[in-house]
């Protein structure tokens, strides 16, 4: 039997990256995917490779900053597929500068989006997992949640409330059966880790003890599994999946 045979599960961020690796892996294990990002034309493309895989999603264009869109987003999911089941809170972006760098705005910006989209979310999807007596949140944070990294300020600082968030959330809601984690991905090859993949090689290297950086099949995996009903004594915990980077 797949894993998330029957469930319903929105993913965040589904355009690209981790994302979309996360959505045709759910599908490809029975779950019905509401994909959503800004990207639309590379969205609607990897819903397409679902559908043409035998699996079911659906693509919706979502700020995740915006309470409308978001209240949107689950009225839809429910008008399409009747129930939900799984939230993956996986869009993000980052900032490469420091401190004194960068503009309160921009600040603002990643705060917004990283953690803010994320609290927002869970804020709409609750109500409908406590309608099914159970449910799983999966809040997609970084090792930059966990460790310092340098020059990424606003983004290590939500990353970092996103994991206590996580925590306090799995303790409100745990005695209603929703589970709630962060997962702490390393240095993944993805489209937003490329533009500094050339100028920060030799540091991530140094850094990740295994003789090769991490794809978003790799997070993905980690994902499923706390999505699935194998994790349902998991709450409140975070999984690392960084290559060995926190090790040190």
């Amino acid at each position: 039997m797949r894993r998330l045979e029957g469930k319903v599960a929105i993913i965040t961020g589904a355009a690209n990256g981790m994302g979309a690796a996360e959505a045709k892996l759910f599908a490809k294990e029975g779950a019905k995917v509401v994909a959503t990002d800004l990207q639309m034309e590379t969205l609607n493309k990897v819903v397409a490779e679902i559908k043409e895989a035998g699996g079911e999603a659906i693509a919706l264009a979502h700020n995740v900053t915006s309470e409308e869109q978001w209240q949107a987003v689950v009225n839809k999911t429910i008008e399409q597929f009747g129930k939900l089941d799984i939230l993956i809170n996986n869009a993000g972006v980052a900032s490469p500068k420091t401190l004194e760098q960068m503009s309160m705005e921009e600040w603002n910006k990643i705060l917004d989006i990283d953690l803010n989209g994320c609290v927002i979310g869970m804020k709409y999807v609750i109500p409908e997992l406590k309608k099914n007596g159970s449910g799983s949140i999966v809040n997609i944070s970084s090792i930059g949640g966990i460790v310092g990294m340098a020059g990424t300020s606003p983004y290590t600082a939500a990353k970092g409330a996103l994991r206590v968030l996580s925590k306090s959330a799995a303790v409100e809601y745990g005695k209603e059966n929703i589970r709630v984690n962060s997962v702490h991905p390393g240095i993944i090859s993805t489209p937003m880790t490329a533009p500094s993949m050339e100028s920060a090689l030799p540091f991530y290297q140094t850094y990740t003890q295994l003789p090769y950086f991490g794809n978003p099949e790799d997070v993905a995996y980690g994902v499923l599994f706390l999505a699935s009903d194998e994790a349902r004594f998991v709450t409140g915990t975070e999984l690392v999946i960084d290559g060995g980077w926190t090790a040190l």
